[in-house]
């Protein structure tokens, strides 16, 4: 089974989560966009949160209501891919380049279910790029001090500025994206609390202690897993 179709049981079971009245948070990226589509095709009364513009494009082009964030309040349920899913659900994500804002909808969320394929679950974090967004101003700056963090924490990877076309990727929020081929990231906590104390620094990929449940597309269906 490919991993396109187990991003698909994984979405679909998802989506089964939902109920009518529920304001949902709609994740970015591919298998996310399964979600959406499962979540249009059951035609119940919610209102999406979505956490960026393709997105928000996905869900009115299937004529699921989008609202603003900050008029919702809290949200019931989100759900989101990720690009890695380790031990006690911790996450990187990021790889879409909407971490910010996936990270704020999350965060107002009374539950966050995590869909992937089966590849995406590891026993540890960091063989996926970790994804910092930086501000614009200053990014180069702001890439030493993150560089000078990571010698302190013993990791010998740099940051790599993320490009598409020969030029910088650029966030919903008009930010940039660094890059850390980490490989192996045995103390997620202390990573994430040194790069969030770094100025320009806007937020980071590790999601830690947000996913209430993990949905696993694998070839014998949608396995569910816990913290």
């Amino acid at each position: 089974m490919s991993a396109e179709d187990q991003k698909r049981i994984a979405g679909e079971a998802a989506a089964q989560l939902v109920r009518a009245g529920m304001t949902v948070g709609l994740g970015t990226g591919s298998t996310a966009a399964w979600f959406v589509k499962a979540l249009a095709a059951r035609r119940l009364d919610v209102r999406g949160v979505p956490t960026s513009e393709a997105t928000a494009a996905l869900a009115r082009e299937l004529s699921i209501p989008v609202v603003d964030f900050d008029s919702v309040g809290r949200i019931d349920l989100t759900v989101d891919g990720a690009d890695e899913i380790g031990p006690g659900l911790s996450l990187i994500k990021g790889g879409g380049a909407a971490l910010l804002r996936e990270k704020l909808v999350w965060e107002a969320s009374d539950r966050c279910v995590v869909i992937a394929d089966a590849a995406k679950q590891v026993v540890r974090l960091g063989a996926f790029a970790l994804p910092v967004e930086v501000v614009a101003f200053g990014h180069k700056t702001t890439a030493n001090r993150i560089c000078d963090v990571l010698a302190e924490l013993e990791f010998s990877q740099m940051p790599r500025l993320r490009t598409k076309d020969g030029a910088p990727v650029r966030t919903d929020g008009g930010n940039l994206i660094y890059d850390i081929a980490c490989g192996s990231i045995p103390e997620p906590a202390r990573l994430a609390d040194a790069l969030k104390s770094i100025t320009g620094v806007v937020e980071h990929g590790l999601f830690l202690d947000l996913a209430d449940l993990a949905i696993i597309g694998t070839p014998d269906g949608a396995r569910q897993v816990e913290p």
